[in-house]
Parts: C-alpha cells; sequence; structure tokens
C-alpha cells in the first residue's frame, strides 16, 4: 500500500539544528575540551572520511553527542591550520550556544570548570538570560545560558519589547562567584538574577565584550 505525500510546498518549514561542524588543525585538545565542557563524547571516527586518502587527502573526522542525537558535531582535523589571528576581520560564524535547565545546573557547570582551569571570557545576565562564554582551544566562542524566564515565550517577548534589551543586548556583567555564593546563601534563581540585575553581583574588573568580537 502506497503512502500518499504531505510535500509543502508554500511555506518554510521549520527544521531543528541537529548539529555542527568545525575544522581544526588541534584535535585531540578540542576533543577533550569539548567532552570536559559539554559532555560531547565520540560517536565514530573516521581515518579517510572524504575516501580520497589514497590521493593524498589526508583529514580525519570525528562524530560526538552529548544526547540522544547520533551526532551534535563533526569536527574535521586538516594538518596544517593555525589560529587565524585577524579573525575579527575576517567573516565567521561568531558564537555558538548551548542552553542548560536550571541556574543550578549553569553555576554547578562553572564550578565544575573551574577546578580544569577552564574559565569563562565573559559573565553577563542580558536579562532574558544567564549567559557565560568560553573559548575553546582553537578560540572559538561557546556559549552556555539559562533562560532566566524558564519560559520560552516570556523570553521572546523580553526581546522583542524590552527597552533594557534594545538599549544593551549584553545586559549587565556578573562575577560567577558571587552568583554561586547567592545560590549557596538560599536566594533562588529569580532572586539572583534580580539581585544580577542591580549590579549586586558586578565583577571586581569589568568584562571586555569586544572577546567575541
Amino acid at each position: 500500500m502506497s503512502e500518499p505525500t504531505r510535500f509543502n510546498t508554500e511555506v518554510a518549514v521549520h527544521p531543528r539544528l541537529q548539529h555542527i561542524g568545525m575544522t581544526t588543525g588541534n584535535l585531540e585538545p578540542l576533543l577533550a575540551w569539548y567532552e570536559t565542557v559539554l559532555g560531547m563524547r565520540p560517536m565514530h571516527t573516521s581515518e579517510d572520511p572524504t575516501g580520497m586518502r589514497s590521493q593524498g587527502l589526508e583529514v580525519k573526522a570525528v562524530w560526538l553527542s552529548n544526547d540522544e542525537q547520533n551526532h551534535r558535531m563533526a569536527v574535521i582535523e586538516i594538518p596544517g591550520l593555525t589560529l587565524d589571528t585577524q579573525r575579527a576581520g575576517h567573516h565567521r560564524l561568531q558564537h555558538l550556544a548551548f542552553e542548560y535547565s536550571t541556574l543550578d545546573e549553569l553555576l554547578g557547570t562553572y564550578v565544575r570548570l573551574k577546578r580544569e582551569d577552564i574559565l569563562p571570557v565573559l559573565a553577563v545576565d542580558e536579562g532574558l538570560q544567564t549567559a557565560f562564554y568560553y573559548a575553546d582551544p582553537d578560540q572559538n566562542i561557546i556559549e552556555i545560558n539559562i533562560n532566566n524566564y524558564n519560559d520560552p515565550f516570556t523570553a521572546i517577548e523580553h526581546m522583542r519589547s524590552s527597552t533594557d534589551f534594545a538599549r544593551k543586548p549584553l545586559g549587565v556583567d556578573v562575577d560567577p562567584e558571587l552568583l554561586v555564593a547567592a545560590r549557596e546563601a538560599g536566594a533562588s534563581a529569580w532572586q539572583v538574577h534580580k539581585r544580577a540585575w542591580d549590579h549586586e553581583f558586578a565583577p571586581a574588573q569589568p568584562w571586555d565584550p569586544t572577546v567575541l568580537l
């Protein structure tokens, strides 16, 4: 029995983002970093992903996942690649973001990564979310965040209509250590957000937002 088609040829279907791909000349440190930071584990490794190794194309690929998907990242090692010291002047993917469910997950991750000497390059409360930004070994910027409203539709409305967000989308600088201390003292996630927005958790030295450029 045949199955009827259900083609939609009139409007854009909204697919979900499934995975990202990146190239590197620094494979092993990059894999270790993503496993430590995001729990990404190798699903498959290929020494000849293009099938052209016999023709001299020596590249290696690793597919990684941290959830039910077969892969969330594909990392391709190309020998000889170097860091782009002029990246701020070149077209590129500016950053990638990963969302946690709770503030405690975000802060617990900060504490865990600090033990590994992995520290954020920027930490902010943006009103609709609290976000910590990190640089991987290739200097790609990775954001980890939580929705301060715990509701996507309220966050959408905040982005659309908040005068604070319109004035300064990056919001206010925060010191993650002070957020951790506030939660340990019993403040709720919402109280932490409100107090951060009142500059109670400002760092001793302001963060430099140009690290994202």
